[in-house]
This record gives C-alpha cells, sequence and structure tokens, in this order.
C-alpha cells in the first residue's frame, strides 16, 4: 500500500519558521513531481510549490522567496522550509505525489495525496 504522511506543521508566531515534510512510502520504485498544496478555511486548495524529480521547481507568487521546496529522493522524502510566516499563511497543507509503485508483480504509477498537516500562524 502507498502512503504519503506528513509532519512538521503547528502553531507559530508571525515571523516565524517551520518546515514540513512528506515521505512515501510502499513498494516504490519511482517519485516523479511531487508538490506542496494548501487550504484555508472557507477557500479552495491551492497550489503553493512544485518540484520535478529533477529538481527543478516553481511556486505560488505568494511564497516566492519565504518558503523553499526541496526532495530527497533516496528516502522518498518531500520538504517545505517555511520562513518569514505571515497569519495568511495560515491552512492545512497536503502534499502530492506522482509515484511509480509496484502492486503484485505489477508496476503502476498514480497520484497520491496526504492527510495534511495544519499550521497555524499567530501571536
Amino acid at each position: 500500500q502507498v502512503q504519503l504522511v506528513e509532519s512538521g506543521g503547528g502553531l507559530v508566531q508571525p515571523g516565524g519558521s517551520l518546515r514540513l515534510s512528506c515521505t512515501a512510502s510502499g513498494r516504490i520504485f519511482s517519485t516523479y513531481a511531487m508538490g506542496w498544496y494548501r487550504q484555508a478555511p472557507g477557500k479552495q486548495r491551492e497550489l503553493v510549490a512544485v518540484i520535478t524529480s529533477g529538481g527543478s521547481t516553481n511556486s505560488a507568487d505568494f511564497v516566492k522567496g519565504r518558503f523553499t521546496i526541496s526532495r530527497d529522493n533516496t528516502k522518498n522524502t518531500l520538504y517545505l522550509q517555511m520562513n518569514s510566516l505571515k497569519p495568511e499563511d495560515t491552512a492545512v497543507y497536503y502534499c502530492n505525489a506522482d509515484l511509480g509503485y509496484y502492486s503484485g508483480s505489477t508496476s503502476r504509477r498514480g497520484d497520491y495525496w496526504g492527510q495534511g498537516t495544519q499550521v497555524t500562524v499567530s501571536s
């Protein structure tokens, strides 16, 4: 069974930092594009940042210069370093990954989401 598990969320004061992690587990043989999304109360889920298997990145304008996405392919792990956090960054942050995995003896590819981790920025 393939799973994405996020960690690192919490409560932080404005201007503070957090580092989110997302680890893919299961019989994975390849991780393709991975990304972070967020959803604030009453709002639609939105893209925060994405990274290709080769390390190319793209991020939303509202996080440029503050958030950095990275990955460790040897650990099937995705990171999001969040600095200079603002109250408007408060949301549930979700990890997304395009994964290649084995189901029995068959290779498959699928898109998976983590369960989400709460980030609250408040004084």
